[in-house]
């Protein structure tokens, strides 16, 4: 009897050692998709295991099942980007996708220059779908919920860095990067707009081409305040990014000929004023340009021809095509087209 009872408790004891290992031993497989697990909306419990099997993130799926079971898992199914380290438990895989502890996203934002661009940033890092989220910018009314429309609905995406969930819809990724937007227009910011005879979006609209326009922080505010004495003297602008983005090429180099002529809003060699909405995402430095442009009587610049990335301004049109001549030169000189 004796030696009954000591088996009896050698195999309890050896099914406890089994089953803490099923739980608290390492159960990762070869982790053939990567490091992240990405269960999308909607998913089921069948879907999950599914991913995890095919993805190799678990070894042994007998274990998991089971303890999936016990944790009551199926019915706690979270969408959502979860990291699987090397050598995790099933207690910790299954705790953490029970409890939906997903690992955040970065979406960090630089220049942008359409809906598109933003779209598929969008659609690379989330969940959401970039077409989607490109209907939802050229929708009237979803713009108009920050007093915005499709042509100044980028306005409200500044350049930052912003923290998601993977799964979070592109309505909500919106509304959490236009809080920044909102925020950053404190009263002594809006004062400085009206200083300028600018509105918030006209200063976006106008930060956008002055970043196109140069790389040079220092410089900025010079062609800042350029285009705000043309503005109000009902000058054509005639800003060359201007005229890329109606294009739909950025990489063009010499703005002549049949550019000049395109038929788009977005043409300031064609329409005075601003264009109908901003031609890029723009930098602080270059929004802040705008806000802070101090008064010239600049109406003129024209990149320097040593290509030092700086202009030469002037309130003189017969200097301007005298600057305008030399860089020209200098454009022919290295074969620029």
């Amino acid at each position: 009897m004796r030696r009954i009872l000591s088996i009896l408790f050698l195999l309890v004891l050896v099914a406890g050692i089994f089953a803490l290992y099923k739980t608290f031993g390492p159960n990762t497989g070869s982790r053939s998709n990567g490091d992240y697990l990405y269960i999308h909306t909607g998913s089921t419990y069948e879907d999950v295991k599914a991913t995890l099997k095919e993805g190799g993130y678990i070894n042994d799926m007998w274990s998991f099942d089971v303890l999936a079971g016990y944790a009551k898992y199926p019915v706690h199914v979270h969408p959502g980007k979860y990291k699987i380290a090397a050598g995790m438990s099933n207690y910790n895989i299954i705790r953490m996708l029970r409890n939906g502890s997903q690992t955040p996203v970065k979406l960090v934002i630089n220049k942008l220059r359409t809906k598109k661009d933003f779209s598929s940033l969008v659609g690379k890092h989330l969940e959401a779908d970039s077409v989607r989220t490109l209907q939802m910018l050229n929708d009237p009314d979803f713009a108009a919920r920050y007093d915005l429309d499709t042509n100044t609905v980028m306005c409200a995406v500044m350049q930052n860095t912003y923290e998601f969930f993977w799964n979070t819809s592109p309505d909500t990724a919106f509304k959490k990067i236009a809080k920044v937007y909102k925020h950053f227009w404190t009263e002594e910011r809006k004062q400085e707009a009206k200083d300028q005879g600018l509105t918030q979006v006209q200063v976006i609209v106008l930060a956008s081409i002055v970043d196109e326009e140069s790389n040079k922080d220092d410089e900025k505010p010079n062609i800042a305040s350029t285009y705000i004495n043309r503005l109000h003297k009902n000058m054509l602008l005639q800003a060359d990014p201007t005229v890329k983005f109606a294009v739909g090429d950025f990489t063009i180099r010499r703005i002549t000929g049949a550019y000049l002529e395109v038929n788009s809003p977005y043409n300031t060699y064609a329409h005075t004023g601003l264009p109908p909405g901003p031609i890029c995402t723009p930098s602080v430095a270059s929004i802040e340009a705008v806000l802070k442009a101090p008064q010239t009587d600049y109406l003129y610049f024209c990149a320097k021809s040593d290509f030092s990335g700086y202009h030469n301004f002037t309130s003189s049109l017969d200097e301007q095509m005298k600057n305008a001549h030399l860089y020209q030169q200098a454009l022919n000189d290295r074969n620029i087209h």
